[in-house]
């Protein structure tokens, strides 16, 4: 099964456009866990500051357009890992590996699958 390993941080941690030293270090720590996750990784990629976000909200119907994320919060979805893991439980464990700031957060979501297979 396929689950999304999505990370919530504090991007003010990394500095202006995740630039700052903080970024180098953890950047060195996801490069070594991609090594180690191996063929269980299926996608993923950190993301930009949420300066560069754009959100499309659709309220009864209607499609406006706004700058940044929609959510306000202290932490922000900053990258995301797609992993093949046997049950939750598996994935829960990778999750516990993913390099993260003492005070982040990772969600595991099982991906939707789409048509047979």
């Amino acid at each position: 099964m396929q689950y999304a390993l999505l990370i919530y941080e504090n991007e003010a941690v990394y500095g202006p456009d995740k630039q700052g030293p903080a970024m180098t270090a953890i950047r060195a720590k996801h490069m070594a866990f991609i090594e180690e996750l191996g063929a269980k990784r299926v996608a993923g990629a950190g993301l930009k500051n949420t300066s560069a976000a754009t959100t499309v909200r659709s309220t009864a119907g209607k499609k406006a357009v706004h700058d940044g994320p929609w959510a306000e919060t202290k932490e922000q979805l900053g990258g995301f890992y797609v992993v093949e893991a046997a049950d939750l439980d598996a994935a829960i464990a990778l999750a516990k590996r993913v390099p993260l700031q003492p005070d982040g957060a990772i969600e595991i979501r099982p991906l939707l699958r789409q048509g047979p297979g």
